[in-house]
């Protein structure tokens, strides 16, 4: 073990310490982890005399945790966590018959999670695992077998294929006040959902910008940081919002949403399914691969 780790307490207390503190109790600790009560006892005490301080304070109705306990808590807590989730990625990945992609939440629930089952049904001895986030950047691309990555395409080092071509129109349910308007300047007198997101997405001001209109969202109208929330509230009839094709698409096929106007925006971006190219495809990636790029939008 490297000097600098040496100090660290064993694995098997911080396990211990995770149980207690989550249940409150040395007794459902051990019957959870499958060990005796006096076991979980040593290991609390170890890490406490490795620490040097006691986390926990023992009263008649079970323990809680210390001042010291609740910091420890937070920090050992989500470690475990990324080291068990970091384990199962790499085991995954590394299954011949695995594959792991990155996308974010609302691909993921809106265009891949759909194809799935179809996939599923045809390639049964398949597994896709989804890692979904809406933080991904090009360089957690190699981490898993592929991504799908919004953009003009252009990143080193990464194979890109054009998959969902970016195209945003408004969007109502059948029957919500204005869902009949026809022009924009009708358009955007009426009180629009908002997407206030931390990361850079395309917007009623952006868009309203494509026809050369100034817009300044009123600060009365709904507001969500999550395109995926502000779908939703569309999908409840909050109101108009903007909302991307391949989310839309179906409910509009089916008639559960309809389009407001007749005017859209295709950016020229799209989501593109990618992969690192220092990294040879397995056959279960590749065929999964081509197998989304015959389903891609267009």
């Amino acid at each position: 073990m490297s000097a600098r780790f040496h100090h660290l307490p064993p694995l098997d207390t911080l396990i211990a310490f995770e149980s207690v503190a989550r249940l409150g109790s040395f007794t459902r600790a051990a019957d959870e982890l499958c060990v005796t009560q006096s076991a979980i006892s040593k290991q609390i005490r170890t890490l406490e005399q490795a620490l040097g301080v006691a986390l926990f304070v023992r009263g008649a109705r079970g323990v809680e945790l210390s001042t010291a306990g609740g910091i420890y808590q937070q920090e050992v807590v989500p470690a475990l966590q990324r080291i068990h989730l970091t384990g199962q990625r790499i085991s995954t990945t590394h299954h011949p018959n695995t594959v792991t992609v990155l996308a974010t939440h609302a691909v993921s629930q809106f265009w891949l999670f759909p194809r799935l089952l179809e996939f599923n049904a045809e390639h049964p001895h398949i597994t896709i695992h989804i890692h979904a986030s809406n933080d991904i950047m090009p360089f957690m691309v190699p981490e898993h077998d592929l991504a799908i990555l919004y953009g003009s395409g252009d990143w080193p080092n990464l194979e890109a294929t054009p998959l969902i071509p970016e195209v945003i129109y408004p969007l109502a349910r059948p029957g919500v006040s204005g869902s009949e308007v026809k022009t924009l300047d009708a358009l955007a007198k009426l009180p629009l959902i908002q997407l206030a997101s931390t990361w850079d997405c395309f917007e009623w001001r952006d868009w309203f910008a494509h026809f050369d209109m100034a817009y300044q969202p009123p600060k009365s109208n709904p507001t969500f940081n999550q395109l995926t929330l502000t779908y939703a509230a569309i999908q409840q009839g909050t109101g108009i919002g903007l909302a991307w094709a391949f989310m839309a698409q179906e409910a509009i096929d089916k008639g559960d949403l309809v389009r407001v106007t007749e005017h859209f925006v295709e950016t020229g971006l799209a989501e593109f399914v990618v992969h690192d190219l220092a990294r040879p495809l397995s056959a279960a990636t590749a065929l999964f691969r081509d197998w989304l790029i015959a389903r891609r939008m267009g």
